[in-house]
């Protein structure tokens, strides 16, 4: 009996100087103007936005390109042999991104965020449907005119063309990323586990 009595009082006395929280430090759970979801979303949001701050990607004013045109580039010293095989949707995919139902400030985050992560994998082709943009606003082709300029901002980017119809079409761009320096290493591991 004398040992609960001893618990007891070491427990008291261990939270002898714990005081209820202030009016201003308390969360309403059961706060009308947000529910726990939207509080939740906006956790991920603040998250996501200083982890892309860091993003170069401009969403200044662009050149608007038409839902119905071709998008290409292509590095100076990239082989034309490269350039067609990419163009004719001849590379393996290594990775798929949709862009579709995002907003531009997703799809610019999206984009910045796998092209470096492919990159730093290793994967060399990836396959972006954006979509053709036909009711865009504030013009049509609003995200693949954008999706035009990121990609030749992006260093990692050595060349992308509009994808053939089997792939997506006037809805889809090819892009083609360098080489990282430790391709040889990455290659040697990914067929190791295989």
């Amino acid at each position: 009996m004398s040992t609960s009595n001893h618990n007891d009082l070491s427990f008291f006395e261990a939270f002898s100087d714990v005081r209820p929280l202030a009016g201003d430090d308390k969360i309403n759970l059961h706060s009308p103007e947000k529910s726990l979801a939207e509080k939740a979303n906006k956790l991920v949001n603040d998250h996501t936005n200083q982890t892309t701050s860091a993003n170069p990607l401009s969403l200044e004013a662009v050149e608007p390109v038409s839902p119905d045109d071709f998008i290409a580039y292509q590095q100076p010293g990239i082989q034309d042999g490269v350039f067609k095989n990419l163009r004719l949707g001849k590379y393996v995919i290594d990775y798929r991104l949709s862009l579709k139902g995002l907003t531009l400030k997703q799809s610019r985050d999206q984009l910045y965020q796998t092209v470096v992560s492919c990159h730093e994998k290793g994967v060399r082709a990836i396959l972006i449907q954006h979509g053709k943009g036909e009711q865009s606003k504030p013009f049509p082709g609003l995200k693949k005119s954008y999706l035009n300029r990121w990609l030749r901002d992006l260093e990692e980017v050595i060349a992308f063309h509009t994808a053939q119809p089997m792939h997506g079409g006037l809805g889809a761009t090819y892009a083609l990323l360098k080489k990282h320096p430790d391709q040889k290493l990455i290659n040697r591991e990914r067929n190791r586990r295989r």
